[in-house]
């Protein structure tokens, strides 16, 4: 019998500014457009792997429940390139939980392969470094490879068919000013997921052709207000950003959606506290969920405006997040 190889892992979410939507590699998961994101404190994942030997297979524990074998078959085939790398084929218990709710357009994903990467790196005595981590994260979820990272962090493209070409990298503290408010408006899991959604798109949106052009004006724009602090066009920014993704839903064929009727009404609500003189912008990924950018000064009167309308317990107000880091696991 070898010793137990252990470790847990701390990954926060992060949610895209400049949005993430086509991959030119589906297997190595290689984006069409780089991207860039706010990490959040308020959104993260817990994960512990524990290689041994006494395990018969592999086990994925998930919010306390047991795991699909379909579901432990995803998780087995991504740490294989871990224990490939370590030269192991030692079986895994993977006991993980998600602070966030899974598949609704919250980057569920993001943090939890960030927290997988971290714990396999370390328990494997791997020592990668943060690029090659980012590698290997964005293999499970493409936006994981962001969460290797706390604050503002971009996500380079990179070219061709070269794994190794595309990571994410920080970009900004984001120690400043900002905040940005989850208004959870559906915590089920959405109705397709973002890999069929965004291949369908790919296939069938006239609009998609103009994606990757309009992505390269926006990033670089934006990348120049967060170096001014200048939140009232990073708003400007990123909301139009993520409105033209989702224009490219509505003309794929079959056409398709992710807003529901309150993520329009959050949508119009937000546009009048802005003509109250309050700085706050939308953003919308793969899911109903709106995530609403604004001064951390100003976050407490934005919830207000919000409970005129939404409950209590929709509305999270997070700060920038960190990096992943590692848990105690001397209780084991």
């Amino acid at each position: 019998m070898t010793q137990a190889r252990i470790a847990k892992y701390q990954a926060h979410t992060n949610i895209a500014l400049i949005k993430y939507w086509g991959k030119r590699n589906q297997e190595l998961i290689l984006p069409v457009t780089s991207s860039l994101s706010l990490t959040l404190e308020a959104f993260y994942t817990q994960t512990q792997v524990e290689f041994s030997d006494q395990f018969a297979n592999d086990l994925f524990i998930l919010n306390g429940q047991p795991q699909s074998l379909e579901a432990t078959a995803k998780v087995s085939h991504y740490i294989d390139l871990f224990r490939r790398t370590a030269g192991v084929t030692l079986p895994v218990k993977v006991t993980s939980d998600n602070f966030v709710p899974t598949a609704a357009g919250l980057a569920s994903s993001a943090s939890a392969f960030a927290a997988l990467a971290c714990a396999c790196n370390d328990a494997l005595a791997l020592n990668l470094n943060q690029q090659e981590l980012s590698i290997m994260a964005r293999q499970g979820s493409g936006s994981a490879s962001r969460s290797l990272f706390g604050g503002f962090v971009e996500w380079e493209k990179g070219s061709g068919d070269d794994s190794n070409s595309s990571f994410a990298r920080p970009f900004d503290s984001a120690d400043w000013d900002i905040a940005m408010i989850a208004l959870v408006l559906n915590h089920q899991s959405k109705k397709f997921s973002s890999r069929k959604a965004m291949q369908h798109t790919i296939e069938t949106s006239p609009f998609y052709k103009l994606w990757p052009e309009e992505v390269a004006k926006d990033l670089k724009l934006i990348k120049s207000a967060i170096k001014q602090k200048d939140l009232k066009q990073i708003g400007e920014i990123a909301e139009h950003n993520a409105m033209k993704m989702h224009a490219t839903m509505l003309a794929a064929n079959p056409s398709f959606t992710y807003f529901e009727s309150d993520s329009l009404k959050a949508m119009e609500l937000i546009k009048n506290m802005r003509h109250k003189s309050l700085t706050c912008y939308y953003t919308m990924d793969a899911g109903p969920n709106v995530k609403i950018l604004c001064p951390y000064s100003q976050s407490q009167q934005v919830k207000e405006q919000l409970l005129n309308y939404f409950d209590e317990s929709q509305i999270i107000i997070s700060q920038a997040g960190p990096a992943p880091f590692a848990l105690d696991v001397s209780g084991v």
